[in-house]
């Protein structure tokens, strides 16, 4: 087998969490700028969390500064892990456990995630599943906050692991949004496309991803993530 590093997307590929997400970002909104409506003009499906908050900050006319990023974020972070503990309807999506457990019995394939979520959230939100042990590196949405690049450090991170060039590697980024595709294809990464989350399998498949299912049950999953 080829060294593989699978990058996994969080929303809407391994999870749903009901919207705790965006409630959580509403709310930091509130507290910071008096504006729970901040993000009411735009999905978050794709973005990176920094992305998010200054989207809203421009939406209200607000001064857009790393800081002010940086401290609302922390905000966030902190309204995420309430809004976690009280998520009833959060589910992994069909079929994601099943293809964790497959890659994770190949000795050549690095399980990571490539995520548009800060650390900190995407470990509240997958410790609420039981799944967050199952990666052990990523890209985050803290190490950049364009989804192209917080992709090349993960994949880069998960090469390191295997102990190969990261030009030795297949890279495959599994996600549910064209911005999941687009990505993968700006770092020359494979992708695989799933409609669990808001986006139609045809409206995928238009992005040209490399490979397509509407879930992880679907026939030849397996042998697209494993190649």
């Amino acid at each position: 087998m080829r060294p593989t590093v699978l990058l996994w997307d969080i929303d809407g590929t391994l999870l749903s969490t009901g919207g705790a997400g965006r409630r959580a970002m509403e709310r930091a909104f509130d507290r910071v700028a008096g504006r729970r409506d901040a993000c009411d003009a735009f999905s978050f499906a794709g973005m990176t969390d920094r992305a998010i908050i200054r989207a809203g900050f421009e939406a209200v006319g607000r001064e857009v500064t790393e800081d002010a990023i940086d401290a609302l974020l922390a905000i966030y972070v902190e309204l995420l892990a309430e809004e976690m503990a009280f998520a009833g309807d959060t589910r992994v999506h069909h079929g994601v456990v099943e293809a964790l457990d497959a890659a994770a019995r190949q000795a050549r394939c690095a399980v990571g995630l490539g995520t548009g979520n800060v650390r900190a959230g995407a470990q509240a939100k997958l410790t609420r599943v039981g799944i967050y042990e199952r990666f052990a590196f990523g890209g985050f949405g803290c190490d950049h906050e364009r989804r192209d690049e917080l992709l090349r450090i993960g994949a880069a991170r998960g090469a390191a692991r295997l102990g190969a060039p990261l030009e030795a590697c297949r890279v495959v980024v599994i996600g549910d949004t064209p911005k999941d595709i687009a990505a993968a294809q700006a770092i020359g990464a494979e992708s695989i496309a799933v409609a669990t989350g808001t986006h139609a399998l045809d409206e995928l498949e238009a992005c040209g991803p490399t490979y397509s299912f509407s879930d992880l049950r679907a026939k030849g999953t397996l042998e697209a993530l494993l190649g």
